[in-house]
């Protein structure tokens, strides 16, 4: 069984986001699912296998991190988007049946490939008592990202605060499904980004995400509204660094990025 790693949202090796992306005939069962993604120890590991022709879709596709199963995954999606082309198993735009409907993802001759998301439905909540504390930064704002995303997106009050984080990853957990994103205005978009943003993951075992295609789609929305266009593009500014360029288009957010392959090799167990 062939197993890939690439690395999504960036346009070389050893940036972005790694996945694990495994082409099959078929998924096995949810247990051997979990296995795997434990021991590929990435943030998701994406299973995919052919759909038959004349439906929906095209390929199915579910996402694992090293704990658990999630519902909307861009970074891997992408991923696997990526090896699809680049191997000649599909050509043109795939549909990918999943957990959050059917995804869309549409390679370009420059090499990029764009992600046709649903928008988070993202609305206002209080600030949470204690989590100043545990992000270690005042909050301005609040809001809740809805189901599919499970996300509290907190804007920042600059661009130093978020880069300057260093969370009590557990305490955060306590705020909502799977983790928190931080955000903030960048301190100057003449260097090609928008907006920043950090997110943290303890409740499915990620500490802190490099990059995180699902949360610019709760980004996008947010941050479309506060600056007055819906084309924008987000550095998410973790150690390894990664840049989604963002469309929003009312229930769909356009997410567009590049993949690099850094490892090919074959799953013996």
């Amino acid at each position: 069984m062939r197993i890939r790693i690439v690395d999504a949202f960036t346009d070389r090796p050893f940036a972005g986001n790694p996945a694990g992306v495994l082409l099959l005939d078929d998924f096995p069962d949810d247990e051997r699912l979990q296995r795997v993604a434990l021991e590929v120890n990435h943030a998701e590991t994406a299973f995919a296998h052919r759909l038959p022709a004349g439906g929906d879709a095209d390929w199915a596709l579910r996402w694992f991190t090293p704990a658990a199963e999630v519902a909307l995954c861009g970074h891997a999606t992408l991923a696997t988007a990526h090896v699809l082309r680049t191997t000649g198993a599909h050509e043109g735009p795939v549909r990918f049946a999943t957990r959050s409907g059917v995804l869309v993802a549409s390679p370009h001759e420059d090499g990029s490939i764009t992600l046709d998301f649903p928008t988070a439905p993202i609305a206002p909540v209080e600030v949470p008592d204690g989590v100043a504390e545990a992000l270690g930064a005042v909050p301005l704002a609040a809001l809740d990202t809805g189901p599919y995303v499970g996300d509290l997106l907190l804007e920042l009050a600059d661009e130093k605060t978020v880069l300057g984080l260093s969370p009590d990853h557990r305490a955060l957990g306590a705020y909502s499904e799977r983790g928190v994103i931080a955000t903030a205005r960048a301190e100057n978009p003449a260097l090609g980004y928008d907006f920043v943003s950090r997110c943290f993951f303890p409740n499915v075992g990620i500490d802190e995400d490099p990059v995180t295609g699902s949360a610019h789609t709760a980004l996008a929305p947010f941050w479309s509204e506060r600056l007055g266009r819906p084309v924008l593009t987000g550095l998410q500014a973790s150690a390894r660094s990664g840049r989604v360029r963002t469309e929003l288009r009312g229930e769909r957010t356009l997410l567009t990025g590049r993949a690099v392959t850094v490892i090919e090799g074959e799953l013996l167990a």
